[in-house]
């Protein structure tokens, strides 16, 4: 019987996912044929989010986030032998790796793909580094590739709801251009960072459609905008297509080669085992939502939220991040939104808000202070506080994409207490997903219930209620919550590898088989989705005095701050 047994173990397949996040990376170990991980592995970056000064260099301007390459190395080749040994799996019973990354992350390389950062003479150098998705410093360029797109009715800017973002890669590009000519000539290729890690691992420059679709203008069976449009923002780019980025994308679950030696060498694993072209961390943890279909949003809930769907014909949307033809699963349009802070939000006021009888209360019952204002939160009513805010303490990302937005909290007194912030702030970050909701509905992108994955569900019951509260829909949680982008981009591993090998032919397939949703699902409560229709109201006119040049305070006072911080 033992005998049997490990016979059955030795012929089991598993896949590797690999999601490289903001602040480390996680290497699961999933079995190919039922989804479940077995072994889950978190490398933290050294280097973390550089955002204040140069490992070794200057100090760093506000609104710059950079991130070393050399911390994403450091993921494969420790926590891959890491998650295997754990997992007690072999190399030849891994059939094949996936890899998820943050967006638009995008890095300077030389023709071979190193980094200009490793480069002595250009390490002091930001612009040599790479520009991770929340590094803003890009909005004066953002704001000329709208003006241009809009002078040239380019069609890029009606696919992203009428704006390009500072976050995306061409913002990024430009302001090296602006900024730092000469190390824009030293570029001879510039590459997503999910790009990047499957070009290492293969030795093969194989790029997605996908981050091209949402981040880098591209459009299926079109390409890029024409040499004109590139001329336009800068001379130096008139020639970036074909140089600088490559014309030839690949779909979303083909293999973009084998492992190299050196590669297997490092990890354990088997030389030529298939890796996937890259993926995005949001797009690919949909169908490990089990979405593969239109009519569910899917919320990946952590630092920030990006919102996903899924819809059968091509629909301009306000403020949408991008709609991509094949974007998320093949034969269907990807939809992409989002906030920029959600748990950043929450993050913040923990650090700065908490006041001293959290605190006590929490040491009494010998708990963390978290739960505490939670518990204190859940016992407010909707409406009870009197307190209404914005969610935009990092800009807002949809629907109106400006960075420079900043948070409003309206209706304190003397007598709001912290747990009455706290629940105001989870209810605008609700607010936020409502309004981009909304936004879809408007253009018939039917939006029927709500699954949230990420860290932020797991953690806070109150947080998905009030969702389901305030946008009058059901929630079903992701299982498992916190690995869904890893388990996703291990699906696609699985279609790299295909069915013979023990994988899956399509993403279809493999969601059929390897994604499921928890039991616990959130149901909206009727008396408290009528009061916070009142409150949304509210919501609504501050948004739009605020957001739509009613009051350009907040604009006022950020270029007031920025002289105040050159000078």
């Amino acid at each position: 019987m033992m005998a049997r047994r490990q016979s059955s173990q030795a012929k089991e397949k598993f896949v590797l996912g690999i999601d490289f996040g903001t602040e480390s990376g996680r290497v699961v170990v999933v079995r190919s044929r039922y989804g479940e991980i077995v072994e889950s592995v978190v490398v933290a970056y050294p280097d973390s989010v550089i955002d204040e000064r140069l490992p070794g260099g200057p100090r760093l301007e506000p609104d710059w986030a950079l991130q070393n390459p050399k911390d994403y190395l450091l993921v494969v080749e420790k926590g891959v032998p890491k998650a295997l040994k754990a997992a007690g799996v072999k190399a030849e019973s891994i059939i094949g790796v996936g890899t998820d990354f943050t967006a638009s992350s995008p890095m300077p390389v030389k023709s071979d793909g190193t980094p200009l950062c490793y480069l002595p003479r250009l390490r002091k150098q930001p612009h040599a580094w790479v520009k991770l998705w929340k590094h803003h410093a890009a909005q004066p360029e953002a704001n000329r590739i709208n003006e241009i797109g809009r002078e040239r009715d380019e069609e890029f800017i009606r696919l992203y709801g009428g704006k390009y973002s500072s976050e995306w890669l061409f913002s990024k590009l430009l302001q090296i251009a602006n900024e730092a000519p000469k190390v824009y000539q030293e570029i001879d290729r510039f590459i997503e960072a999910s790009d990047w890690i499957v070009w290492q691992l293969t030795g093969r420059e194989r790029r997605t459609t996908c981050a091209a679709g949402f981040k880098a203008m591209w459009v299926k069976g079109k390409g890029f905008p024409s040499p004109e449009f590139f001329r336009a923002l800068h001379p130096l780019m008139e020639d970036v297509i074909g140089t600088k980025l490559p014309e030839d994308y690949y779909p979303l679950g083909s293999s973009a080669g084998g492992l190299t030696p050196e590669w297997a060498r490092k990890t354990g694993l088997k030389e030529g085992t298939p890796v996937a072209v890259g993926n995005v961390d949001a797009h690919v943890a949909v169908p490990a939502c089990t979405v593969v279909e239109p009519g569910s949003l899917v919320m990946i809930m952590g630092t920030s939220t990006c919102h996903m769907l899924i819809g059968r014909e091509k629909q301009m949307v306000e403020g949408m991040c991008g709609v991509v033809a094949d974007g998320i699963v093949p034969g269907l349009w990807g939809f992409e939104a989002g906030q920029s802070a959600v748990g950043d939000i929450f993050a913040w006021f923990f650090e700065h808000g908490v006041p001293d009888y959290i605190h006590r209360e929490a040491r009494k019952e010998k708990g963390p202070f978290a739960s505490v204002l939670e518990k204190r939160a859940a016992a407010l009513k909707p409406g009870g506080s009197g307190l209404v805010a914005l969610d935009w303490w990092n800009g807002n990302r949809s629907v109106l994409v400006d960075v420079d937005l900043n948070g409003v909290l309206v209706g304190m007194t003397l007598a709001t207490r912290a747990e009455e912030i706290y629940r105001a702030l989870i209810e605008a970050t609700a607010f936020g997903t409502r309004t981009i909701i909304e936004a879809f509905d408007s253009k018939g992108v039917e939006v029927k219930r709500l699954v949230a994955c990420g860290g932020l569900p797991e953690k806070n019951h109150l947080l998905m209620q009030v969702y389901a509260d305030v946008t009058g829909r059901e929630i079903n949680l992701a299982d498992p919550l916190q690995t869904c982008s890893a388990l996703g981009a291990a699906m696609h591993g699985a279609v790299a590898a295909g069915k013979s090998a023990g994988g899956y032919d399509t993403i279809y397939d493999a969601a059929q088989h390897m994604a499921k949703v928890q039991k616990l699902a959130y149901k909206p409560r009727r008396e408290a989705h009528e009061i916070y229709n009142q409150l949304f109201k509210e919501y609504q006119t501050l948004h739009d005095y605020f957001g739509r040049g009613s009051n350009d305070v907040m604009k006022r006072l950020r270029a007031l701050q920025r002289r105040h911080r050159a000078g």
